[in-house]
This record gives C-alpha cells, structure tokens and sequence, in this order.
C-alpha cells in the first residue's frame, strides 16, 4: 500500500512514538486524522510539540478508545489504521491492572471492531517486548514463548492475541508490529533514558532502579520507520514481527554511556522506589530481527550513540517539562 493520498488514524496520537509517526506520514503525503484522548485542557501532548506544517495538515479528533461509537464514527472512510493508543507505564499498572486491561484489551477490542465496520484496509496494532517477560533464550524471535510479567504486559499480551484472531476469524487484515524499547526526543520521564538524562541535567546525583536488567534500544524514527513499512507491505497481514536493533546494554552501563557523551561524573544511586517487584522485573532483551528485514524491509539505521546525542540535545532544551526530583509512574 502506497501511503500518498490515503486516510489513515493514529490512535494515541499524542503519545511519544505516534506523534513522530504523524509527521512522518504527513511527509509521505497521507490523510491523517489524530486520535487523543479528551481532556478538559484541550492538550493534545506530544502534537503540541511536531512541526507547525504538520499540525495544520491533520485533523485532530478528540475521543477515548473505551468508547466503541467514537472509534467507528473516527474510522470513517479511513483506508489503514495505525493502533498505538495505550495505557503503557508498568509501575502504573501495578496500582491500577484493571485500568490497563480496559484501555489495552477493551480499547483495542474496539478499534478492532470498528476497522471491520469501516472495511479498513490495513490495520497496524502495536505490540510491546514486555509480552515475552525476561529472555528465555536469545536473540528473542517471534517464536519466543509468550510470558508477562506485569498487568500490563498480560494486557497488550491479550491484545496481541485479539488481534490475531480478528485476522484468523473474520479476515480483518491486521498486522502487528512488536517494538522493543524505544527512545528519542518527546519520550516521558516513566522511562529511563529521559530519566537518567533529566537528573543529569540538574541534580548531583543519578536515582535509578535495577541496574543489572538489559535492554535493546531502538530510535524513534527507527521505530517509526517500521510502521510505515508495516503498513506499505503486501505480506505484513496476520503477522507479528518484532523490530529492534539486535544489540542489548546494561542499565547501569547505558548511564555511563549517556553520563560519558554528556561530559559528565555523577554518583548513581538505587532507589528503592522504582524497584520493581522481583518476579515482575523483565531481567533480559534482546531482539531477533531478522523477520523484519525479510518480510517488510527493515532494519535500524541509528546508532545508539547518534540517537542518545540527539535525545540529550532535544532533553537541554526542554528540560521544563520533566520533573527530575520526581519519580514519575
């Protein structure tokens, strides 16, 4: 599927991947209406901060994925939805599981259901590396047993599954892309790259989790990338491929990898607050992405390095809207 010239939804829109997605599909010269969640504050998040040229090519639709007859109404006439809408912070779903299963199963039990009616041409639904729980083997391929470890994971998990089965049920021509950990500038302080950046910027000292756990890390507009080709490809429907960059790093030496480029020396502490539960705790990732290059083309282009310089530079000069002293849900 070309993407010029059709209609697309983005769910989640005002999220960190999706608004990178949404400038990337204006330059590919598609339709794209933007789905957010209401709120009585009129913000759109993180479309408040892509470029201008693109705010004024999409039409922003305000709704909650709960609601069925928002979704239906939203789809109309669109030709490939892009499903990144998600209640997505594990320590979150510690507190409220029910919350997550609502936004994660229900709301994509509805996007589903509504792509059917609207006779969507193509949907990409948005999986997570959470789902395999910590690496039985490596590199992880879409074959690895299915094993959450949080609400949130056993979510998206049934999500996954929900989804497929829409493709095997009733020929909705759904595919689903599954990142790994994903990063770049727009992403909020729930996550450990702008958290680590942040108390670098103005703190003394580093207040973290677990060190030991790995992670493999992909750039944003690598991962956007991915989408897109999901989307273009003519083999993607009823598959799950996982994307990442094959490559994993420690935590505690991801913070000396971003401490080392940002010029600088700061004591790294464990805070016992953002420990996570001991059987919650995903200990290993690492992807296999080799079905990603042979079904749609993909692979990443940036290197870690390259993407952290970049994150840190877009981090100084928005500092103001994180809250470093703050551990962030």
């Amino acid at each position: 599927m070309n993407l010029s010239g059709k209609n697309a939804l983005v769910t989640g829109a005002g999220g960190f991947i999706a608004s990178h997605l949404v400038e990337r599909l204006v330059k590919e010269g598609t339709n794209v209406s933007a789905f957010v969640r209401y709120n009585s504050r009129s913000d759109f998040g993180m479309i408040e901060q892509i470029s201008e040229k693109a705010k004024d090519a999409i039409t922003m639709i305000q709704g909650d994925l709960k609601d069925s007859d928002a979704l239906i109404d939203a789809m109309d006439g669109t030709d490939v939805v892009f499903h990144l809408g998600a209640m997505i912070a594990i320590p979150y779903s510690y507190i409220h599981p029910r919350e997550a299963v609502d936004c994660n199963v229900i709301g994509t039990l509805n996007v589903l259901q509504a792509a059917r009616r609207n006779d969507v041409s193509k949907v990409v639904h948005t999986s997570t590396s959470e789902v395999f729980g910590t690496a039985q083997y490596v590199p992880i391929d879409e074959k690895h047993p299915i094993a959450p470890q949080s609400p949130y994971a056993a979510s998206k998990a049934g999500a996954d599954y929900l989804a497929r089965t829409f493709f095997l049920s009733y020929g909705l021509p759904v595919a689903t892309l599954r990142p790994f950990n994903t990063y770049g500038p727009r992403q909020s302080a729930r996550a450990v790259i702008p958290t680590i950046i942040s108390q670098a910027l103005t703190m003394d000292h580093i207040s973290l989790g677990k060190l030991s756990p790995t992670r493999d890390l992909t750039f944003v507009k690598d991962t956007v990338d991915g989408f897109v080709k999901m989307a273009e490809s003519e083999k993607s429907a009823g598959e799950t491929i996982n994307i990442g960059s094959n490559q994993e790093i420690s935590i505690g030496d991801l913070t000396n990898k971003i401490l080392g480029l940002m010029g600088l020396e700061k004591e790294v502490r464990t805070d016992e607050e953002r420990m996570r539960p001991e059987n919650s705790e995903v200990n290993r990732l690492r992807v296999d992405n080799t079905l990603a290059k042979e079904k749609i083309g993909w692979e990443p282009r940036t290197s870690l390095s390259q993407g952290l310089q970049e994150t840190i530079e877009w981090m100084r000069e928005n500092i103001h809207l994180f809250k470093p002293s703050r551990y962030i849900v």
